[in-house]
């Protein structure tokens, strides 16, 4: 693999790591009123969602710069490909196309870092 496209991944990595450790972050410390939506899921599960996306960043990060367990980080962006699908899905349903446009390029960027570092530990 290129030293372009490793930088690339890494610095994919760090981007959706911050926005997930954000995202997650909040779901975890925001009170039930401050996490409404356009569609009322049940405070459980979006703080389940939040546990995964904050477990989802550290798995980006961690596994490469300890060099224990690479092999973690394309799971853990495939887990992240995941949430983002149903985030798109309920964007789109609750605040129309428009709004599910940034869920699917994080998405899209989740895809790349699963894809990029499956194939960098195939080659090693």
């Amino acid at each position: 693999m290129s030293r372009k496209t490793m930088i690339a991944l890494w610095v994919v990595q760090a981007l959706l790591a911050a926005v997930f450790l954000f995202a997650g972050g909040f779901k975890l410390v925001a009170s039930a009123e401050q996490m409404k939506g356009p569609i009322d899921l049940p405070v459980w599960f979006v703080r389940f969602i939040g546990v995964c996306e904050v477990l989802g960043a550290v798995g980006l990060i961690l596994p490469g710069l300890l060099g224990i367990r690479v092999d973690l980080t394309p799971l853990a962006a495939w887990g992240l490909v995941v949430i983002m699908i149903g985030a798109t899905v309920l964007n789109a349903i609750g605040l129309g196309i428009g709004m599910a446009l940034p869920t699917v390029v994080i998405g899209v960027l989740a895809g790349f870092v699963a894809f990029g570092r499956r194939r960098a530990l195939a080659h090693d």
